[in-house]
């Protein structure tokens, strides 16, 4: 296994060691996550307009690219559900927007604990159930498990789609495997944290639901094509790969870079790592080619 990029040693490093989550509390717990968002951020990207609006009755910042968008990108921020929000991804959709040069619907799902699951899945289904083709969808840790839901469901109901991109997506409730053990503590993202994400997202329901672990769906055969990024030194990495082989084993063509070196959220730290803006291009270029098709 490659050594941690120095990069990624520095985003782990950047701010104090925060208390688990448990200890904390909720609200704090986004209060910080929204102040560190700046300093992650960096430049913001320039788009051709960015207005909030209401599709399906879920709160969606739209992002139009200059000329005419080949389609739209649906994307759904990341946080295990519990965080995240329109202003802490503004910069990534900005950057998906300026990369691929399609509309990009940024979707304010439902978080936990106030709505728990399904609530977040009936959000981000709802948008994309609403929208006119073509659509490809995207999203980053638990937003590339919504992405994955999505997708299998847009397959059940006949909806195209020309691209899924999973971004280091949360896959299986399990939590226990080789990269769960290997990276259990001290890189971004500990598997205690993660624990209390699926615990607090659940809210008692049952994870092994295909619409929470899309791993355990049956069949995933014919969804849209793949693309799924991941961290070699991520608790998320096994299961992401191993979603990745049974979409190719179920005849889904599927595209897997692992991202050497980098850690858990590195997605949207673009002003401190080089391999933030390099996944941004390369998911923009995917994504342009799959709509244009």
């Amino acid at each position: 296994m490659t050594d941690l990029h120095p990069q990624a040693r520095a985003l782990i490093e950047t701010g104090p060691p925060a208390p688990p989550p448990w200890e904390v509390g909720v609200e704090q717990l986004r209060a910080d996550h929204a102040a560190g968002t700046a300093a992650k951020a960096g430049r913001l990207r320039t788009v051709a307009g960015i207005a909030d609006e209401v599709i399906a009755g879920v709160p969606c910042r739209v992002y139009e690219p200059f000329g005419s968008p080949a389609g739209t990108l649906v994307n759904f921020h990341g946080g295990g559900w519990v965080l995240g929000t329109l202003d802490t991804y503004d910069h990534v959709a900005r950057a998906l927007c300026a990369e691929s040069g399609a509309r990009v619907v940024n979707v304010g799902y439902r978080v936990a604990p106030e709505d728990t699951f399904p609530a977040a899945v009936e959000d981000a289904w709802a948008v994309v159930s609403a929208l006119d083709g073509p659509v490809a969808l995207c999203g980053d840790s638990a937003g590339g498990n919504l992405a994955a839901v999505c997708a299998r469901r847009a397959r059940d109901a006949g909806v195209p789609i020309a691209l899924q991109v999973l971004v280091f997506p949360v896959c299986d409730v399990a939590m226990d495997n080789e990269t769960w053990r290997a990276f259990a503590e001290g890189f971004t993202l500990d598997a205690s944290e993660m624990r209390w994400f699926w615990e607090t997202y659940l809210g008692g329901a049952d994870g092994t639901d295909p619409d929470a672990s899309p791993q355990r769906a049956q069949d995933l055969g014919g969804l849209a094509p793949a693309f799924v990024i991941t961290a070699s030194h991520d608790v998320l990495r096994e299961e992401a790969e191993v979603y990745s082989y049974a979409l190719r084993s179920a005849g889904v063509p599927v595209r897997l870079d692992r991202y050497e070196g980098m850690v858990h959220g590195f997605w949207r730290a673009p002003a401190l790592v080089d391999d933030a803006r390099r996944a941004h291009r390369e998911v923009g270029l995917a994504v342009w080619a799959a709509l244009s098709r």
